[in-house]
Order: structure tokens, then sequence, then C-alpha cells
């Protein structure tokens, strides 16, 4: 007997998966939409359907050609509407809803060690929106550094922009981060490169003492003017960009 209509609940989740896997890479096989659709009683391919859902809804995959799947329902719309651009929300929300379908706490299903009190509730809330953030970043550069393409997972950073301390009602902002390898986010977060509005790597000056220096060439130098790989969902926002060039980068 086919299940009753998709509730706001379960649709948030299903919202909560699209930001989390790489638009290409979903299918009723793939090992993220199984584990979530077994969370919310849904069939893979349900979840996968709905994934393509949202996809119909999300401009910069129309700019791509990418339309995702032509029929929907109105709920998607809605949630999508709720929580498009609302991501430190959306992140904490559905996160708690994942644990209230697995009838646990938040802080069971993913983290140890908190401390008590309001203390822990602040802790539990930054910890599930980095979480989200990274898985966020990840995916939409499928699992890619934007400067090397380096795909090693446990190598990659979700490299805030404009940083976390700068700014915090972007903290969870996916526009508001890149896909760098563990090296180059260091060097981004301390403005030796930069990534420019126009999404080129630019490589400070700091380096032109160490131009002999065949890693540094490797590492750095080589890299200067290059174009970044571009994700395929959450385009960093030149306002964010521009933020770290003129503030952060070592002109």
């Amino acid at each position: 007997m086919a299940k009753n209509n998709w509730t706001r609940e379960e649709t948030i989740v299903a919202f909560n998966v699209y930001c989390k896997i790489p638009f290409k890479s979903s299918s009723k096989s793939n090992p993220t939409v199984i584990k979530y659709a077994n969370i919310i009683g849904r069939s893979p391919s349900a979840l996968n359907m709905k994934i393509g859902n949202f996809g119909r809804l999300d401009p910069e995959l129309k700019k791509k050609g990418i339309t995702g799947l032509i029929n929907g329902s109105k709920l998607e719309e809605v949630v999508w509407n709720e929580f498009n651009g609302n991501w430190e929300r959306l992140a904490y929300e559905s996160e708690e809803l994942i644990a209230k379908f697995q009838n646990k706490e938040i802080e069971e299903i993913s983290f140890e060690n908190f401390p008590k009190g309001k203390e822990r509730e602040t802790t539990i809330k930054a910890r599930v929106n980095q979480s989200f953030f990274r898985s966020t970043i990840l995916s939409s550069y499928n699992l890619k550094c934007c400067i090397t393409g380096l795909s090693i997972p446990d190598f990659l950073v979700a490299s805030h922009i404009k940083p976390w301390s700068k700014d915090i009602d972007n903290r969870t902002n996916p526009h508001n981060g890149l896909c760098l390898n563990s090296i180059h986010d260091k060097a981004f977060d301390k403005g030796f490169i930069t990534v420019t509005p126009d999404f080129k790597v630019n490589v400070s000056k700091y380096f032109d003492d160490y131009s002999n220096d065949k890693s540094v060439n490797d590492f750095f130098i080589k890299y200067n003017t290059q174009s970044i790989l571009k994700p395929e969902r959450f385009l960093p926002k030149k306002e964010f960009l521009d933020y770290h060039f003129q503030n952060i980068f070592i002109k």
C-alpha cells in the first residue's frame, strides 16, 4: 500500500539531504539517500525523487541547464522559500528532525562531551551548523578542492570566505564557503592567497622571496591567476570574495 503524502517534517529532511550530496550523484543507490530514506521511513526511490523535485526550484542549476524533475508539490516550494537563505535555521531544525525520527536527542547522534547549561545548547548548535556547512560545501564542489582538484575527503576543508568571527549571520551560508585542501585553507585563512570576485586565484607577493623554492612554486605560485573550479550549487557571493580580497589578502 502506498504511503501517505509527504509531511512538512519529511520534506525538510529531504531538503537537508538535497544540500548534503552532489545533485548529479543523487540516486536510489546513493548511500546517503539510502541512509536518510531509512530514517524517515521512505523508499530510497521516493527520497531521490524528492531531491530531484527540489532541483527544479534551484536557479543555480537552471543556469547550467539542469532542470531537476518537472513535477513537484506545493509543499516543496513552501519549504524551499522558508529555508533557502535561512541556512542556520535549516541546519539546526533539519538535524533536530533527523534525531526525532530516530527517537533520539540531537546531541546523541553526532556529538559527545558537552558542557552543561546554556553553554551546552550553544555548543550543540554551533557543532550542528559546522557539520551542515562542511557537508554542504564539500558536496557543492563534488568533493574536490576548488584550486587543486584534490579529491581526498580527509584532506578537504569547508573554508569560510568572510571569517566566522566577522559575520555571525553568514556562518552557515554555503555562498560564504570554498572547498579547499588543508594547506590552501590555511593559506587562505591567513591571507597568503585569495579568490577574486571574478573567481580567480590570486597569490600574495609574500611568496616573491621564495620564487626559487620549487615546493612554493608547486603549492602556490603556479596557481596564480588560475580560475577556480566552480561549485555545482551555491556559487560564492562576490561580496564575500571582495571582503576577503580587500581585508584579509596580503597584497
